[in-house]
């Protein structure tokens, strides 16, 4: 890849297929599944903000720990659908809403 070719480029799309291949491919589905955790874990961190909580007490609200809430907001761990829930409806007042594409 050199720099022409990141240049030539007609959109983000295209952008992505240069530097992490066609989706599909094992590179471009790592880098994907990263850029998810990424939006969740910046929605976390903007809606608990929002709340005008601490991580401390929205770990204490859904009854985990703040180390949980740090490492999901800076996109350290995985996250369980129903811990997603919980964090979002329970503790910030937020609906969730799943859209499959």
């Amino acid at each position: 890849m050199n720099k022409e070719t990141i240049r030539n480029a007609k959109n983000f799309d295209e952008l992505l297929d240069i530097k992490y291949g066609k989706i599909g491919s094992e590179i471009r589905d790592r880098f994907e599944e990263k850029a998810q955790y990424f939006v969740i874990s910046e929605m976390l961190k903007q809606a608990r903000k929002e709340a005008n909580m601490t991580q401390q007490q929205l770990a204490e609200k859904v009854g985990t720990k703040k180390s949980y809430i740090s490492r999901l907001e800076n996109g350290k761990c995985d996250i369980q659908l129903s811990t997603l829930y919980r964090i979002f409806e329970f503790g910030l007042g937020k609906r969730v809403n799943l859209i499959f594409g």
